[in-house]
């Protein structure tokens, strides 16, 4: 007889395949294609194993969603966004983290067209988090706060993509970094920075 904490790391593995193998499908092919059996045969599963975890591939995109979402928030929890406003790096580093901790996951994840309904739909769980976050921190009138973020959120998955599907001769950690930079001082501050 196996122990729970055996079960519980094979449940864990089982399911992390099962993710994997879904976003790997998903930056290949649209979400209405993708099967059960594409999904176990990437998996390497057979179609019962994937049934004892989910009721269907949309199951699997919630729960997607809501662990990705609920990541970001939980980072973003005890953000400091004054002082964030000077040293930006810090929610860079967070960021960074994350998608360290399951990086091939997020790898195929960011492959993704940005206009995939699962991006779209994690962009704006998280848009409406932060907004939330730094207006209660900070005073900003509705259109300036809006601005800033399109433009700074679109700007940084971008970036991200981009750097996922090139050969990544920098790390994530300086892509990181001159983000922060620019974030906080535009264009020129990462000009005068050298970087």
């Amino acid at each position: 007889m196996s122990s729970p904490e055996k079960t519980d790391l094979r449940v864990i593995k089982t399911k992390k395949a099962i993710r994997n193998a879904f976003a790997e499908l998903l930056s290949e092919k649209d979400i209405q294609k993708i099967t059960i059996k594409d999904i176990a045969d990437t998996a390497v599963i057979n179609r019962k194993t994937f049934y004892n975890y989910y009721a269907g591939v949309y199951s699997v995109v919630d729960e997607i969603e809501n662990e990705i979402i609920m990541a970001f928030i939980d980072a973003l929890r005890d953000v400091d966004f004054k002082q964030l406003l000077h040293e930006p790096y810090e929610i860079f580093k967070k960021l960074t983290t994350i998608i360290n901790s399951d990086f091939d996951f997020y790898s195929h994840l960011m492959k993704m067209d940005s206009n995939t309904s699962l991006i779209s739909k994690i962009i704006q769980a998280l848009e409406v988090n932060i907004k939330k976050s730094f207006s209660e921190q900070i005073s900003m009138n509705k259109f300036t706060l809006d601005l800033v973020f399109d433009y700074a959120i679109a700007g940084m998955i971008t970036v991200y993509q981009k750097w996922f599907n090139s050969d990544r001769t920098e790390s994530i950690e300086e892509i990181s970094k001159a983000l922060s930079i620019i974030v906080s001082s535009g264009v020129n501050g990462l000009l005068e920075n050298g970087i």
